[in-house]
């Protein structure tokens, strides 16, 4: 089982409009309604790869009811490994978060409440839920924004939690949870360019993703967008690249990833292919209508085509 926690869950909700035009009027032409938080794309897309995975997090009030209820009756395929929802239930409204598809461009804009503050008592009802999933985990992902109320170091306080249980952590946030949870020295970090940049300060993608890998992580793997993957690691340093890059929605596609590299981790793939698994998904996330989904029949289309090159300069 690989375990998921999403602090933040939402209700995602995505609009699509023939062309988004500041200050004006929009009809939308096409309306989804997704369970959603990094964690809960990651959970869906290991789900639809084969492998058994419980959520965990909080949710709460009308939304969060929504959200359980839709994450309860997610379209199945038979090849699809069950999904199992420990969300702790908690007095705030769940948050919500819309996505805004101009189908004239290809871009999407995004909108994200807060989420609602998390008080200590539901703070540490969640550390017990953890605590109880942690022994039967193969690996867990920490993901996403925190919620009000949580303090800055909650993911490095999950972290050791999970090493203390032998179990390997993958950490995807930003800011100071990033920089608190790094030092914590989880197995794998998943930060985006600028997520990288604000972390070590340079822009250089190999200069910061090695940076970022001697402030305590064991591997890091950075997200470039439409250029791929940069990931130091102990075997070395790679790049793994897309074919070409798709026109799409990218909404979820860093989660996608995750959900690759997860996988791979747990399925003891060699890097290049943990990374090819990741680029692949990632893509065909892109050509999904909402986050938490990938194009079944583009990712394997996709899969051995990712081009995978070591880099020369040692991790």
């Amino acid at each position: 089982m690989i375990l998921t926690v999403t602090l933040n869950a939402a209700l995602d909700l995505t609009y699509a409009v023939p062309a988004l035009v500041p200050h004006t009027s929009h009809r939308v032409s096409e309306i989804s309604e997704r369970p959603g938080g990094k964690g809960v794309n990651v959970a869906r897309v290991l789900s639809a790869l084969g492998h058994a995975t419980v959520v965990t997090g909080f949710a709460g009030g009308a939304t969060g009811a929504v959200l359980r209820d839709l994450l309860g009756n997610l379209p199945r395929h038979a090849t699809d490994a069950p999904l199992t929802d420990a969300l702790v239930t908690v007095a705030g409204n769940t948050r919500r978060t819309t996505a805004v598809v101009d189908r004239a461009t290809g871009d999407t804009t995004q909108l994200n409440e807060p989420g609602p503050h998390i008080g200590a008592d539901e703070w540490a009802a969640f550390l017990r839920a953890y605590g109880e999933l942690l022994p039967g985990a193969d690996a867990v992902a920490l993901c996403g924004s925190l919620p009000p109320g949580i303090h800055v170091g909650a993911y490095a306080e999950l972290i050791r939690l999970a090493r203390a249980a032998g179990v390997p952590a993958l950490l995807d946030t930003g800011g100071e949870p990033l920089r608190r949870g790094i030092a914590a020295r989880p197995d794998l970090v998943k930060p985006n360019a600028d997520e990288l940049a604000r972390l070590t300060g340079a822009r250089e993608p190999l200069r910061a993703t090695l940076d970022a890998r001697r402030r305590g992580a064991h591997s890091v793997v950075a997200s470039l967008g439409a250029e791929g993957l940069l990931a130091a690691t102990p075997d070395g340093v790679w790049r793994a690249a897309p074919p070409s890059a798709l026109r799409g929605n990218p909404t979820g596609a860093g989660d996608s990833a995750v959900a690759g590299l997860l996988s791979g981790l747990v399925d003891r793939l060699d890097w290049p292919d943990r990374l090819a698994r990741a680029v692949a998904l990632s893509t065909a996330t892109v050509l999904a209508p909402a986050a938490g989904e990938f194009d079944r029949a583009a990712y394997a289309d996709l899969l051995p085509r990712v081009t995978v090159e070591q880099h020369a300069s040692a991790a």
